[in-house]
């Protein structure tokens, strides 16, 4: 018999601060009628880091179902607080999540792994350090390597897209690539562009050859939509495919605008 489906609410760039009211008022009963086994946010959080912002943030990330896995975003790190955010960068974000950003879950049916890509030193593009990489293998590689069988579902979520190209791309890529391979993960979230994207990526290390599924997800609450709307990811994935529907606020309300499927 077919294990019960792995349903994961995947929400970021909620960017408190700088939000809609409508969708923070109405996104966290919409999560919660997907029932998720997981919910995962991806980062930006606030708009700029602030302690009204976080406090804000906490209220809405409490509506939000558990169990929960949170990993900051670069609007996380002070920006105009110049000791704050070499000396200090993440103290806010620990006093309201209890966490750096780097948390491990492990769930029925889903193990997820967060990291934080959001360094100190870097304005807004990302970085993942050689120890976050080979944590990822660590943490999410399976047990027997030479397995055929699907067991839980392998989940890591940052909030930089990892594989963008060009200036954005993320420092410490290879070997993220390369700890993606092995540990053979199934899915990839991330946010930071504000618009949703789902799609199978191939990659390749060590001459061999393994495909994901990676879903940046859009701003859920935001004010700033880049024209495409606010919205959210819907992940349904079961022994023989990873299904992810958009949800899109319309109104006061949300609906599915499109879904993507992809055979496991």
């Amino acid at each position: 018999m077919s294990a019960a489906p792995v349903v994961i609410a995947h929400v970021s760039d909620l960017h408190l601060g700088a939000h809609d009211p409508v969708a923070v008022d109405t996104l966290p009963a919409d999560v919660a009628a997907a029932r998720p086994t997981l919910t995962v946010v991806t980062g930006d959080i606030t708009m700029r880091a602030r302690v009204g912002e976080f406090e804000r943030a906490v209220e809405l990330v409490a509506r939000l179902p558990e169990p929960r896995l949170v990993v900051p975003g670069n609007h996380d790190v002070p920006l105009d607080l110049v000791v704050s955010r070499f000396v200090r960068p993440y103290a806010r974000y620990r006093a309201a999540f209890g966490t750096d950003g780097n948390t491990l879950l492990r769930l029925p049916g889903v193990t997820a792994l967060g990291l934080n890509s959001m360094p100190r030193w870097r304005w807004k593009n990302g970085r993942v350090t050689g120890g976050q990489a080979n944590a990822v293998v660590a943490t999410l590689g399976p047990p027997d390597p030479s397995a055929v069988e699907h067991g839980p579902v392998r989940l890591l979520a940052l909030h930089h897209p990892p594989f963008v190209r060009g200036s954005a791309r993320l420092v410490g890529r290879a070997g993220l690539v390369a700890a993606l391979v092995d540990a053979r993960v199934d899915l990839v979230l991330a946010g930071h562009v504000h618009i949703p994207r789902t799609r199978a990526v191939d990659l390749a290390h060590g001459g061999r050859g393994h495909r994901l599924v990676e879903v940046v997800a859009g701003t859920a609450t935001s004010r700033r939509t880049r024209g495409v709307g606010r919205s959210w990811s819907l992940i349904v994935v079961d022994d023989r495919a990873v299904e992810v529907r958009e949800r899109h606020q319309c109104g006061d309300g949300w609906r599915t605008v499109a879904t993507a499927r992809f055979d496991r």
